[in-house]
């Protein structure tokens, strides 16, 4: 939200036509609240919700089809199937994370691989109109930086040296801008504070959606001790209403919080009603060696829901994903016994085909987005929920693999020509 709304700000500051640039943000105003540290900033930095145009209160379609569309996407490069129509007018893309060659849309695309957006905003900023640049914009920025890169944490990994920098210069520039401690702390609470939202928006808040053969599987990311998200009041009926209400199979729930020590805990559970499905999706997470997420089964409040301890807190969501993607492949496989072979454990022959069916009605194979629009955006990789590309460092080279790799290129170009001549 706010590379979008600094970068609007600097284009209607230093371009010279009559278009008029307007900063869209790409969910409803109803799912504002489910954004508590967007909230809490903007209120901070004194800007009103009011004067904020979100995206069910823009016809884009409209104005694209009256050949009055020009759009740039920003922190984001794949435009969601609704919005197809729309990418013949996009005619920028500025991002911070792997370039989907697929999805991308044919036009100039600027995406460099740095903790946060807007730090890429910052810097066009200042590269190009300085003078333009306010405290209130620049306090928008730097806190948003802070943030996405964890505190500018070495140890974390989050930030890299252009973060720091532009961080740094709008220091500089702005020295009465809050310490990075304090602005940290506040969006942070902000962000994981999720009281007062009901179990449904808790757990839409932060949601990726697989599916395969018509079988769908959500996973969330809930900011809050496990224990405690599985003592709410009526959890199972409100998970079972999410799951009939959404067509969801299966429901993975990665709770994340930070103890005293301020380490990050990850806790997992699994909410599936089908009893074949469930127990697949358990044994792959349970045996996974590669990543190996160490767990430790939980007491178990229903049948239909398994709980775990993480042990290994390094794996996120996004790790989590191909596992769930393995765990479909492995569902579907076991339906197909052959005949004389022993039926699953604990699930009769006429269940499983009974699942089969029901999962079998799409012809869609392999692993695909949901059909329906998520409610939110992606959550972009730099969360503390998904890694950022840059978590292990840059690529390790050396001078001598570089001289031999030249080498292997020379020998195999001269083979090449060799075999050509004869």
């Amino acid at each position: 939200m706010v590379s979008a709304l600094a970068l609007a700000f600097y284009l209607a500051k230093t371009t010279e036509t009559e278009e008029v640039f307007v900063p869209v943000l790409n969910i409803k105003r109803s799912e504002l609240p489910l954004r508590g540290d967007n909230v809490f900033f903007l209120q901070k930095i004194h800007i009103p919700e009011s004067l904020l145009i979100f995206r069910d209160e823009i016809d884009l379609h409209a104005l694209h089809q009256a050949g009055q569309l020009t759009l740039i996407l920003v922190d984001h490069h794949v435009l969601p199937k609704s919005d197809a129509a729309l990418e013949e007018a996009v005619a920028e893309v500025l991002d911070h994370r792997p370039i989907d060659q697929k999805h991308c849309p044919p036009c100039h695309v600027s995406v460099e691989l740095v903790g946060s957006c807007a730090t890429l905003v910052t810097e066009r900023i200042l590269q190009g109109a300085p003078e333009i640049l306010d405290r209130q914009t620049a306090a928008l920025l730097h806190g948003t930086i802070i943030l996405d890169c964890v505190n500018m944490d070495l140890k974390v990994g989050k930030a890299t040296l252009k973060d720091i920098e532009y961080v740094e210069k709008l220091e500089a520039l702005f020295p009465d801008l809050p310490r990075r401690n304090d602005i940290f702390d506040s969006l942070q609470k902000a962000k994981f504070d999720v009281s007062g939202l009901t179990t449904e928006q808790m757990l839409r808040k932060d949601q990726k959606t697989i599916s395969r053969q018509g079988t769908k599987v959500a996973i969330s990311a809930i900011y809050m001790d496990l224990e405690v998200f599985l003592q709410r009041s009526g959890l199972i009926a409100d998970l079972h209403a999410l799951c009939q209400a959404h067509s969801y199979d299966a429901l993975v729930a990665m709770t994340i919080f930070f103890n005293t020590h301020n380490e990050p805990v990850r806790q997992l559970a699994v909410f599936c009603p089908h009893a074949a499905l469930r127990m697949t999706i358990c044994g792959v997470l349970e045996r996974s060696h590669s990543p190996s997420l160490k767990l430790t089964p939980a007491p178990s409040i229903h049948p239909n829901l398994q709980a775990y301890l993480q042990g290994n807190t390094q794996v996120s969501r996004k790790k989590l994903l191909p596992l769930l993607q393995e765990a479909l492949s492995a569902y579907f496989d076991s339906m197909k016994i052959p005949s004389g072979q022993p039926e699953t454990v604990g699930v009769s022959r006429e269940q499983a085909d009974k699942e089969l069916d029901r999962a079998g009605n799409s012809l869609i194979s392999g692993l695909s987005q949901d059909d329906e629009e998520p409610p939110l955006p992606p959550t972009p990789m730099n969360s503390l929920v998904d890694e950022c590309p840059l978590d292990q460092g840059l690529p390790k080279f050396s001078a001598e693999v570089i001289f031999e790799k030249c080498s292997q290129i020379s020998l195999s170009e001269s083979t090449t020509a060799s075999l050509s001549k004869k």
